[in-house]
This record gives structure tokens, C-alpha cells and sequence, in this order.
């Protein structure tokens, strides 16, 4: 009987089965297929559990399979963002919020930042870092276990960071009078970074966040001097990599860009000074370029009329363009690019707003959707089960009016989720 039906399946014949019960029969009108860039018609998704079992043209709903109706609308994968801080206060004029607020209400803070980007069609994310040490892990793990909904999250725990560097809370109080909890990555030297890395992996982190140069959101820094030396960023990437994990680096100067490059990093965070030949030289390594070129204009706009730090102002003003600009340069490069909106610098929930600025700087907005679907979970080392609607992936798909390969604003309202095999709205 076992090779009878082997023989059937070879001569491309299927038996007609029972699906299981907590089965879902996709009905899609139209279905872009992000890795050819094809829109398909009449086309149907079997779900079995949380995978994608088969995509294939609609029939008959299987036996034991619930259907469901997109048929009024575009499906594409869900959406992945490699920048996001779900686990933090946000951005405001009060330097002071991180540490007014508990690690509990941070995370609280969190699980509805979660729901909120869930919902608007990122059904994964990377989270880059939070000021209380940890949180995110926390987060994570309540959203794994169904306590709340969430995106599919990787942590990085703290932020690995010089002392009063781009990734301290700088301002509010002397750094050494700050919370352990807030303090954890902040390192001096190569044997410090080693330390510190390994104390993240074992308290549960994916990956690891490192400072490259300053920041524009934190005060006293600047974002083109580097920070973290080349050595201590390769220290750390070396235990990420020993851990079976990579490091990211947020890095705006050319020279911090270059440092982390020849660490060994994985992807650089924000990129915005980059220069031609940290263009070339992340083309040539492979290393991916996170770069958030929506939130300049909501920084200048709301920053501005919420009274945010003038050093903030400034530095977004100084960084804003030339970023949009070395986006554009790094498109015509051909330069490994995939998608980061550093949301919480701007409200959650609001990703998909950047992939209208990518495409205004030089993608096609099938270059903007692949850089969200197939590279970022390529980045994040998961294109073997996230990023594209095909058998055996996760059933991580999203539902939105009209045709984002023509607009690609559409993505800013999507009509319906799905995350595992489980509608979400």
C-alpha cells in the first residue's frame, strides 16, 4: 500500500485525504507571488495547523477545512520589520520616561505596542534594543506562549555601548546612578564585550545590538563619530557567532559603518553617512543595510511641535537627507537592502508608511515589498519558513484592497492577518 501511493504521488496523482480539523482553505483574488514578482489569479492556500501545506488553483474546499474569504483583495506574505522597539516608552520630550517607568510597565507597555503592530500586517519582528535590559525577552516569550498577541519576535536584550554612548539613557541622571537593568551591555573593552554578549545569550537574547557611532535620539552624541571600537564590535560578533547568531550594528558615520563592517556584523542599522566605499564594502560582504527613511519627517514634524531636545532636532535635520540620498545610491548599487522603521521613534502601527519613502527614493515597490518579506527574513536567518507563500513556510499572511506593485501605500491599511495559521483580525 506505502509504495502504491508513492507511485501515485510520482505520477503527480493525490488521494483524497481529510484535512485536519484545525485546517483553513484560503481563497484569494489575487496572490503575489514576491519571489517572481507575479500577481496570480484563482488561486487557493491549504493551511494545515501553522504551515502552508500547498498553494494551488481553488477547488472544493478540503474535507475537515474551514474556508476563508480574501477573494476581495491582494494576499501577500506577512510583513517583517528588522527595526522595531516594541518593549520601551517612545520617543518624547521627557528624556526621562525610561526610567520613571518599571521593567513591568515597560512590558506591559509592550504586549500592546505588539497587538498594534500585529495588526497592521507585521506578523514578525526584530526588536533592536530597550533601555530596561531584558524586557523584550519577556515580551517574547509572553507572545510564544499565547498570554498575549504579538508578532513573531528576535530580541536583542540591551544594547551593547560605550559608557554615555549612543545606547545609554543620557540626560536624566548620572549613568552610574542609573538601574542595573538599564546598564547591562554598557562595555569598555573587547574582554568586556565578550562578557557582556555572553551574558545576553544566556539570559535568552537571538541576536545582538551593537553602537557603532552616536545617535540621533540620545543626548550627548553624535552620529558620525564612532563609538564601540572595530575590536570590541568583533569580540561580540564572535560570540554571536559561537552562539549560532550574528550581531547588528547601529552605525549612522561612515567610519563606525566601515569598523562594524569589518567585524563581522550582519546588517547596519540606519546607514545614514555611509559613504561609497562602505557601499561597496557592504555590497562585497553581503551586510545589509537597515535603513529607516520615514521617521526623519515625523521627527522634525511632531519632535518639533512636542518640544523634543533641540540636540535631537538637529541631529535629524543633519541626518534626514543625506540618508534618503544614500538610500537612493545604495538601490543604484545594487547594495543588500532589506526593511527597518525604528518604530517607536514614531507611533506603532504605522510601519508600512516607510515603504511609500522607498519607493520615493529609487525601489520599485516590488523591491520595497521583497525587502520586507524575502530579505528580511533572510537577515534575520529564517528564509527557510518566513517571507513568501509557498509550501512548508509559516502561514504568515496579510490581506489589503487594491494592488501594492501599483501603490504601495495600500499596505498602510490592511484589511485582514494572519499569523501561524490564526486569523488575527
Amino acid at each position: 500500500m506505502k509504495i502504491f501511493a508513492t507511485a501515485l504521488a510520482s505520477a503527480g496523482l493525490f488521494l483524497s485525504t481529510p484535512v485536519a480539523a484545525n485546517s483553513l482553505y484560503v481563497e484569494t483574488g489575487r496572490l503575489l507571488d514576491v519571489e517572481n514578482g507575479a500577481v496570480l489569479t484563482g488561486q487557493c492556500v491549504l493551511i494545515e495547523g501553522e504551515r502552508i501545506a500547498r498553494v494551488e488553483p481553488c477547488s472544493d474546499t478540503p474535507e475537515g477545512a474551514e474556508k476563508v474569504d480574501w477573494s476581495a483583495y491582494t494576499v501577500l506574505p506577512g510583513l517583517i520589520d528588522l527595526h522595531t522597539h516594541l518593549s520601551d516608552t517612545g520617543t518624547s520630550a521627557d528624556l526621562s520616561d525610561p526610567l520613571k517607568t518599571s521593567p513591568v510597565d515597560t512590558v506591559l507597555i509592550g504586549a500592546r505596542n505588539a497587538r498594534v503592530t500585529l495588526e497592521a500586517g507585521f506578523t514578525t519582528v526584530r526588536d533592536v534594543g530597550t533601555y530596561r535590559g531584558l524586557t523584550d525577552v519577556a515580551l517574547r516569550n509572553a507572545i510564544n506562549k499565547g498570554l498575549v498577541p504579538g508578532p513573531r519576535m528576535f530580541v536583542a536584550g540591551a544594547y551593547l555601548t560605550h559608557p554615555g554612548g549612543g545606547g545609554e539613557l543620557n540626560g536624566v541622571v548620572p549613568n552610574d546612578q542609573l538601574p542595573a537593568d538599564m546598564r547591562y551591555g554598557v562595555l569598555t573593552s573587547p574582554a568586556e564585550a565578550s562578557e557582556k554578549a555572553e551574558y545576553l545569550f544566556d539570559h535568552g537574547v537571538d541576536f545582538l545590538k551593537l553602537i557603532g557611532t552616536g545617535a540621533v535620539l540620545a543626548i550627548g552624541t553624535e552620529p558620525g563619530e564612532p563609538e564601540l571600537t572595530e575590536e570590541e564590535m568583533r569580540a561580540a560578533a564572535q560570540v554571536a557567532k559561537a552562539r549560532g547568531s550574528y550581531a547588528t550594528a547601529h552605525a549612522h558615520g561612515a567610519e563606525g559603518i566601515k569598523n562594524a563592517i569589518r567585524a563581522g556584523v550582519r546588517s547596519i542599522e540606519h546607514a545614514s553617512l555611509i559613504d561609497e566605499e562602505g557601499l561597496a564594502m557592504a555590497k562585497a560582504h553581503g551586510v545589509w543595510l537597515v535603513m529607516d527613511v520615514f521617521n526623519g519627517d515625523y521627527i522634525d514634524e511632531v519632535g518639533t511641535a512636542e518640544g523634543w531636545p533641540e540636540e535631537y532636532l538637529r541631529k535629524n535635520r543633519e541626518t534626514t537627507q543625506i540618508q534618503r540620498d544614500n538610500f537612493r545610491r545604495a538601490v543604484e548599487m545594487g547594495a543588500p537592502l532589506a526593511f527597518g522603521s525604528d518604530s517607536g521613534v514614531y507611533p506603532h502601527g504605522i510601519n508600512a508608511r516607510q515603504f511609500g519613502y522607498m519607493v520615493a527614493n529609487g525601489m520599485t515597490p516590488l523591491q520595497a515589498i521583497r525587502a520586507a518579506t524575502l530579505s528580511a527574513a533572510e537577515v534575520i536567518g529564517h528564509q527557510d519558513e518566513l517571507g513568501s507563500i509557498a509550501a512548508g513556510q509559516l502561514a504568515d499572511m496579510i490581506a489589503v484592497s487594491g494592488d501594492p506593485l501599483a501603490d504601495v501605500t495600500v499596505l498602510e491599511h490592511v484589511a485582514h492577518v494572519m499569523k501561524g495559521g490564526e486569523l488575527v483580525r
